[in-house]
């Protein structure tokens, strides 16, 4: 799953005794020699399906990590783009891929904007909040978007109940409930908390109107615009 230049397996083990913030810093320098990067295709898929939605102004990437989800929005904005995170150092390693960006430092559940952006896209993330912690992670991101502004992010279908990933899936986040309830700090990362159903639920009560587009065979686009504009 690794390349030479990846983790180590003790670097991984490390990694997962520690913090979400903690364990990110630890991976930041080796983390795009990960499978965890989101591939090139589906960042492709996603700039190709949000360009006929533009034009865009000013975009934001939500939980940037080391910058991947910035390359899409400098190709559909027109404007300055911003990434956030609260790890250090994946903002580290995003601001030497991407040295004309904007970078702040903080957490998701509570960003610092208010109708700054046109477009706010994030990748991969949202394993790492537990179903409680999405108004406040919606709420923040309506906040700071335009009225008329966007909020996009990729999904993954998910896998056929019985399959040897559906049963992978729910081993991972079996073991992680069990390594939380015996080892702090806690490190949150689920795959199976992120329903689509709960999530538009969740995107209407916040007040984003949604829907989805087609991008790979197995993944779709969510797109939740905020009225007005």
């Amino acid at each position: 799953m690794f390349s030479p230049e990846g983790p180590s397996l003790r670097e991984l083990a490390v990694q997962a005794l520690s913090s979400v913030e903690r364990g990110y810093d630890l991976l930041a320098p080796k983390f795009d020699a990960t499978p965890f990067r989101t591939p090139g295709v589906l960042l492709d898929a996603v700039a190709g399906a949000l360009r006929p939605l533009g034009p865009f102004g000013e975009g934001l990437d939500l939980c940037c990590g080391t910058g991947a989800g910035l390359g899409v929005l400098r190709r559909v904005c027109r404007g300055p783009v911003t990434g956030v995170d609260f790890s250090a150092g994946m903002l580290a390693q995003a601001r030497r891929a991407h040295p004309c960006a904007r970078f702040v430092r903080a957490d998701a559940r509570a960003l610092p904007f208010a109708g700054a952006f046109d477009l706010a896209v994030s990748f991969g993330a949202f394993g790492h909040f537990l179903p409680r912690e999405r108004a406040p992670l919606f709420a923040g991101v309506y906040r700071a978007l335009r009225p008329g502004g966007c909020f996009a992010f990729p999904l993954v279908r998910p896998p056929r109940v019985g399959s040897g990933l559906y049963w992978a899936l729910w081993g991972f986040d079996l073991a992680m409930r069990i390594r939380n309830a015996v080892w702090r700090p806690p490190f949150v990362m689920y795959y199976r908390t992120f329903r689509l159903p709960d999530v538009l639920a969740d995107l209407a009560r916040t007040g984003f109107r949604t829907h989805t587009r087609p991008l790979l065979r197995d993944s779709l686009l969510l797109v939740a615009r905020r009225p007005g504009g």
